[in-house]
């Protein structure tokens, strides 16, 4: 759990997306599920985060966004002198759902 107030603040803006992707990349790479939705390779790396919007929907009491992470990942050796694995970064992504509390910015994230 974290909170997104510039996000919240600037819902039913035209800068809300614009907020809440610099908010989000703002983040400990931790709160983030990167590493749980790594599909190609071992280890998340969040150093060149993309968050692109899909979708937002709200109700009364949350604002709900589907969002995709692109990130990189690499495949860990174990880093021994004869460890033929390389250490290349690779593409991946996935979809998360944030919900953020309209009263108090509280944001949840899951993978979708």
């Amino acid at each position: 759990m974290f909170y997104l107030p510039l996000s919240l603040k600037a819902f039913n803006t035209p800068a809300f997306n614009h907020v809440l992707k610099q908010e989000v990349c703002a983040l400990d790479d931790k709160l983030l599920p990167l590493q749980q939705g790594l599909k190609n390779s071992s280890y998340a790396i969040s150093d060149k985060l993309s968050v692109t919007v899909l979708k937002v929907n709200q109700n009364d009491m949350s604002i709900t966004v589907k969002a995709g992470l692109l990130y990189n990942g690499i495949i860990a050796g174990c880093s021994c002198s004869d460890d033929p694995t390389p250490t290349d970064e690779t593409n991946e992504y996935c979809d998360v759902l944030f919900c953020i509390d309209k009263q108090t910015a509280k944001t949840t994230v899951t993978l979708a």
